[in-house]
């Protein structure tokens, strides 16, 4: 019966020093999101264009050319802002991880494979980063974007929204969201030992989540990839999406109306 006591022990501390973590890490990245979306620091483009996009706001701007820098910077902006929004998402995973790796006892700290495990999820996300700055790269090369980072097209604007509604209505949406669902299935079916094993468990899932939630993130280029309140309203829409009892309906109601949504926007624009 004591040891049973310490166990537990162990497990409580162990839920407050990864969640305590991860609320850590998730305030850094919503304070640099609400501290660049708030400032206007971020333009459609570097150098001179700059000036003019804040001159003219919401009208397209043609691209300047993207340094490697430029391109860097963009990059790090949607990393931050995806750890931002999908982390807390994430946190009931983390936490069950960092319970059965504590129980498990396989020679290393719980702190170790579930730091690992948090970083192999943020690694895929890293990778989608890399590809919405690919995106938005080619959006700004066509002069499709605003000066909020927008598109300025209400044929794409149309076809985003409809695209995103139909996705989320599809069979491979719903799997990867039944697995986010289920932590504890998840976990028992993909486990794996050691430090390696948690780094690809991390990825592993964050594979689930990019299937969940990739378009639902491109329909930022609607509302603006630097407007806070379409941030926070799709960050609190996965968190809902993937945590509440309904969220399976959630979702699909969520597809239903972007898909009128969008269809809405392409006869007003006709």
């Amino acid at each position: 019966m004591p040891d049973r006591s310490a166990f537990e022990q162990l497990l409580r501390r162990d839920r407050i020093v990864v969640g305590s973590g991860l609320a850590f890490a998730t305030g850094l990245a919503w304070l640099y999101v609400v501290s660049t979306a708030g400032s206007g620091t971020v333009p459609i483009t570097h150098g001179e264009m700059a000036g003019m996009s804040m001159d003219m706001p919401g009208m397209a701007m043609p691209a300047a050319p993207w340094s490697a820098g430029y391109f860097l910077m963009m990059l790090v902006m949607w990393a931050v802002m995806m750890s931002a929004m999908m982390l807390p998402a994430a946190t009931p995973m983390i936490l069950l991880f960092a319970a059965i790796a504590r129980k498990n006892r396989d020679g290393l700290p719980p702190y170790v494979p579930t730091s690992l495990f948090a970083l192999g999820y943020l690694l895929l996300w890293l990778g989608f980063s890399l590809a919405a700055t690919s995106l938005q790269w080619g959006l700004d090369r066509l002069a499709l974007l605003s000066s909020s980072l927008a598109t300025a097209s209400v044929a794409v604007a149309g076809a985003v929204l409809i695209a995103a509604g139909v996705y989320q209505l599809t069979p491979l949406k719903a799997a990867c969201l039944r697995h986010c669902r289920a932590p504890l299935e998840f976990l028992t079916r993909h486990w794996r030992r050691g430090r390696r094993g948690a780094l690809l468990m991390g990825a592993h899932h964050g594979l689930y989540c990019i299937g969940c939630c990739w378009m639902m993130m491109l329909v930022l280029f609607v509302g603006g990839v630097m407007n806070l309140a379409w941030i926070a309203g799709l960050a609190l829409y996965v968190l809902i999406e993937k945590t509440i009892p309904a969220g399976h309906w959630v979702g699909r109601l969520a597809g239903v109306a972007l898909i009128s949504w969008g269809a809405a926007i392409l006869s007003a624009g006709l």
